[in-house]
């Protein structure tokens, strides 16, 4: 199932409890982020002073569910040394932070031992798990959508193993 930015700010908008999304891929060729990739390789940065420009209409939007109440966590498994994608996401985080997520990474080589799924994917309230297809050049391809208990149980599972060895934002370098 395909979903537009708009049902997914309503699907989390929806959120009672908790979202959280595991990401597990060392590049993605989204659209809304090729320009901003483009412009970091060439030196530009986020002004941590200027909140107007940093990522709208996302940043309002966690800003929007963390404020009523909503924990947000991201982790993020990454090859090292991590690639140039995975710097310019690094460089950015810090406006996820600010809006309202808690992010951490985990180095790829400490994940071994865990059973992850296949895919990029979303739990919200332990109870919806939304996977996000990429193709091999990271271009987002399809959502999938289930709220099949025992997939959801596996993607709790699985993201709290990674949580619990990753490294908070704050302490991890690049």
């Amino acid at each position: 199932m395909s979903q537009s930015l708009n049902s997914f700010a309503d699907l989390l908008r929806s959120v009672e409890r908790s979202a959280v999304h595991l990401e597990m891929r060392d590049a993605y060729g989204v659209e809304n982020e090729i320009e901003g990739f483009a412009a970091w390789k060439k030196g530009h940065r986020l002004n941590p002073a200027d909140r107007e420009s940093w990522w709208r209409p996302w940043l309002d939007l966690v800003q929007e569910v963390t404020g009523k109440g909503v924990t947000m966590r991201r982790a993020r498994v990454v090859s090292e040394p991590v690639s140039d994608y995975i710097r310019f996401e690094h460089s950015g985080t810090f406006t996820n932070v600010a809006a309202g997520e808690d992010i951490r990474w985990l180095p790829r080589r400490q994940a071994s031992d865990l059973a992850l799924p296949g895919n990029d994917f979303w739990l919200f309230d332990g109870r919806v798990v939304q996977f996000n297809i990429f193709d091999g050049n990271g271009r987002w391809v399809q959502t999938d959508q289930t709220e099949d208990a025992a997939t959801a149980r596996l993607c709790a599972s699985a993201f709290e193993a990674v949580w619990e060895r990753a490294i908070p934002h704050e302490k991890y370098t690049v």
